[in-house]
């Protein structure tokens, strides 16, 4: 029963990076595919190469999910793997229901909800104050350093900008988003394929088929940036119409600071940090920033509330989810 599980667990988790890749390609391409900077095609083509590569640039983020969120150490192998198994189901689950309305909420609290909803169904014990070093806290300031180090770059970059050409700045602009995009793209892999590494990386520590001080398996990490990149090509049109158009209508400079200042945010907390946080917050955010510098009204704050919506439902109804998945499997698996 264990291998069954085990084997079904890492399935999902594949299921999950998949899912992931085409509810965040967004994240990296709506931006540079709404100023026309990328042919959609080019844009995905790309986002999946810079996906695979950043999935394969550490493994800090994905030994925080795998030790820091839900403590599966006095649990029997067979229970920790139902926990992991619906924290998946819960976790797809919500990425589908959002990516259904196309709106741009976060994969990496959907996975972080699950785990503690099924980890709280199952009697298991939670990192509590690692959750908020390492969620929490992010979650709250990574968006809020995303828009407020957008604006006072763009605003900067306006002013160095205020004589040229708007033609020829428009075009070096576009150019400029390629680098962008991919460096977006790059931070995305290193972010969110690390976290399904983190979770295959558990149900394999569980059953002992990993050592903690050998670090995460070379084929764990192949099959999740596989699986990120994989999704990240089939698209995810629906969201990057929301972050691309909905938000701001965005020309190239604001499209290239916003895409930059998102790809600084993520290296800082996956290399510095080794913080789980949102790809999706940090860009949207970030989007905000550049284009209120237009003027406040230009966002489409109702949009933006519905998005603020999506994020802040994102962790609880993961983990509901999750805790009925467990509540209905665990007696059918025993």
């Amino acid at each position: 029963m264990e291998l069954a599980l085990v084997i079904l667990v890492v399935a999902l988790a594949l299921g999950f990076d998949y899912t992931n890749g085409f509810h965040d390609a967004a994240n990296a391409i709506a931006t540079s595919v709404s100023t026309r900077a990328l042919t959609p095609r080019a844009a995905l083509i790309m986002a999946a190469v810079m996906n695979f590569a950043g999935a394969l640039l550490g493994t800090e983020v994905a030994e925080t999910i795998a030790t820091s969120i839900v403590d599966l150490q006095d649990a029997s192998p067979h229970s920790a793997l139902v926990v992991v198994l619906c924290a998946l189901v819960g976790a797809i689950t919500w990425n589908l229901i959002t990516w259904w309305f196309g709106l741009p909420s976060s994969s990496t609290h959907a996975l972080i909800g699950g785990l503690v909803g099924a980890g709280l169904a199952g009697g298991l014990g939670i990192y509590g104050s690692a959750i908020v070093d390492k969620v929490v806290l992010p979650m709250i300031i990574s968006p809020v350093v995303g828009f407020g180090l957008a604006f006072f770059v763009m605003v900067g970059l306006l002013w160095l900008i205020r004589n040229a050409s708007p033609s020829r700045t428009t075009r070096r602009f576009r150019l400029a988003q390629t680098a962008s995009a991919a460096a977006m793209a790059l931070g995305h892999g290193l972010q969110d394929a690390q976290k399904t590494m983190g979770v295959i990386y558990l149900a394999l520590l569980t059953v002992g088929w990993a050592a903690p001080g050998e670090g995460i398996p070379l084929w764990v990490k192949l099959a999740a940036a596989a699986a990120i990149s994989a999704g990240t090509y089939s698209g995810g049109w629906r969201i990057m119409r929301t972050l691309g158009r909905k938000i701001i209508e965005l020309d190239p400079a604001r499209g290239f600071v916003a895409e930059s200042v998102s790809a600084v945010v993520l290296y800082v907390n996956a290399f510095v940090l080794h913080a789980p946080v949102s790809t999706t917050h940090t860009i949207t955010s970030a989007i905000m920033g550049v284009g209120a510098t237009k003027r406040l009204s230009a966002v489409r704050w109702g949009v933006a509330k519905n998005i603020g919506l999506a994020w802040v439902l994102t962790i609880p109804a993961a983990a509901l989810v999750a805790a009925v998945f467990f509540w209905m499997l665990n007696p059918l698996l025993s």
